[in-house]
């Protein structure tokens, strides 16, 4: 019978391994220790997510995203905008994306804290590529020209109609809608989408069975649950997409270079529905710049850990 006991943990351990970060309150059992390090830095995380609360943090992201949408709309109703069935002003679109991407963190990052007790930056993947970021960079950029090239042949054999999700959510309303969308779909939704598709459902999955079959059922959801802002055909790319980033995140042992292939191509699709040209280098990199910025920012504000966790000895992985 395992006895659960709850403890805090030492603070001298941060310090040990040079990281700073939000230190929330360890669950220690008889059966094991807590925050272990990563078995492998080269590999994404073990972790001790159990296989069955990976669809229970998508249908938590599902509940708060819908609550943070209702406390959205209903203000906004009161004050005169007009909200009729699922059309919604572009304000108002862009605004509920917003908080259904921060619903994403969010439920990731509770469903975890119940079910363990604790949570470090460094088990959704916020850290340094083990193998450092020159091969890292390289296995990013064969991802994203794998699936531009996969996206195209796509295009060619299937005639898809048109996305509108920019015109949902504003971006011809004008600069600053413009550029609040760009934000929105080049680097807050690939931080976010990540940080719960591959940062906890695929490494909880993986815990059922192992790295194939997470990397299936997780791009699966992933495609799928694009499916109220993409058209049906483009479904299935995503869902391509979604198991190349599962394997990327695996191979390299960071989130990074996922949210760097996700960021890329969301820039590319997204000049694309503008007509852009000269353009795309500068929302690409803007986009990169901003998230860059982003993840500065929480480090300093000891959100996330820095540095590259040690190898735990006498530990490895697979898969």
């Amino acid at each position: 019978m395992d006895v659960e006991r709850h403890e805090t943990e030492p603070a001298e351990s941060s310090a040990a391994n040079g990281r700073s970060g939000l230190r929330l309150p360890v669950r220690r059992t008889a059966a094991g220790s807590a925050a272990q390090p990563e078995s492998d830095p080269d590999r994404s995380p073990e972790v001790p997510w159990r296989p069955w609360t990976a669809p229970l943090a998508l249908l938590v992201a599902f509940l708060f995203a819908a609550v943070g949408s209702l406390i959205v709309d209903i203000p906004a109703a009161l004050f005169g905008v007009k909200i009729k069935g699922e059309k919604l002003p572009p304000g108002i679109s862009l605004a509920d994306t917003f908080v259904q991407d921060a619903a994403f963190v969010l439920a990731a990052v509770m469903v975890a804290y119940w079910f363990t007790g604790w949570v470090r930056s460094w088990q959704f993947g916020l850290r340094r590529p083990g193998q450092g970021w020159r091969t890292a960079t390289l296995r990013t950029l064969l991802v994203l020209a794998a699936f531009l090239i996969l996206s195209v042949a796509f295009e060619s054999a299937v005639n898809a109609p048109k996305e509108k999700l920019l015109e949902e959510l504003g971006a011809g309303e004008g600069t600053a809608m413009l550029v609040l969308t760009a934000l929105l779909t080049c680097a807050i939704a690939p931080i976010c989408e990540e940080f719960l598709f591959r940062g906890y459902i695929f490494s909880a999955l993986r815990n059922w069975r192992g790295t194939g079959v997470a990397a299936v059922l997780t791009g699966l959801l992933f495609g799928g649950v694009h499916a109220g802002s993409a058209p049906a055909v483009d479904l299935v790319p995503l869902a391509i997409l979604g198991v190349a980033l599962c394997l990327l995140y695996r191979w390299t042992g960071s989130l990074y270079p996922g949210i760097a292939v996700h960021s890329l191509n969301n820039s590319i699709a997204f000049a694309g529905l503008e007509g852009w040209s000269w353009q795309l280098p500068v929302l690409a990199v803007g986009a990169l710049a901003t998230i860059a910025a982003i993840d500065l920012g929480l480090r300093r504000a000891g959100i996330i850990e820095g540095g590259r966790l040690p190898r735990a000895a006498g530990l490895t992985s697979s898969g």
